[in-house]
């Protein structure tokens, strides 16, 4: 993957700014500091950074990868159609896209394959990376993955950690924030 300035550094910021904004939406909401107000505000700033990369995705003919935007606006991008839960079809979409950038070296193989497990589960389909969680009332969990018994293999291939060490990380993380929730598996 290049590291030269990329081409549209126009569209580089405006994805960062996006990416950044959602971002601390989503940490405030994770710790019930929104109203419905600002839950609803927040939902239309989602779905318009979500219109604002169909567009890009539309008018480049592809992803916007590392030779377009550079690696931080990509990871911007992918988080963009990571958190479009709201438009499953265009998760779908994206992840095509995004596929096909990984494959001409313009982008990194671990953000398929986290954005092609959401587009998979948002569609009713087990996962394939193993990438994501719920939580729920006996604490977070993976979603369910198709052949499990390959799943390492398959995380191993795209870059990702041992499901294991990963399920962990997450429980980890947000243990903090969900204190009276136990974790399943957690000793």
């Amino acid at each position: 993957m290049t590291t030269a300035e990329p081409l549209r550094p126009d569209l580089a910021r405006e994805l960062i700014r996006l990416a950044e904004q959602s971002a601390a939406r989503r940490a405030r909401r994770l710790r019930n500091q929104l109203d419905a107000i600002q839950l609803g505000r927040g939902r239309h700033a989602d779905h318009a950074s979500t219109k604002l990369l169909r567009r890009i995705l539309a008018d480049h003919d592809g992803w916007p990868g590392h030779r377009l935007v550079g690696p931080d606006a990509a990871r911007a991008a992918w988080s963009i159609a990571l958190h479009s839960n709201d438009e499953p079809d265009f998760q779908r979409a994206a992840a095509i896209l995004l596929r096909r950038s990984v494959q001409d070296d313009d982008a990194p193989v671990r953000h398929w394959a986290h954005l092609h497990d959401r587009a998979l589960i948002n569609h009713g389909h087990d996962q394939e990376f193993g990438t994501q969680f719920l939580l729920g009332a006996n604490g977070i969990d993976r979603c369910p993955v198709r052949a499990p018994t390959a799943l390492d293999q398959r995380r191993v291939d795209v870059g990702l950690p041992p499901a294991a060490v990963a399920l962990e990380k997450v429980r980890h993380r947000f243990a903090s924030m969900y204190p009276t929730v136990v974790l399943a598996g957690a000793a």
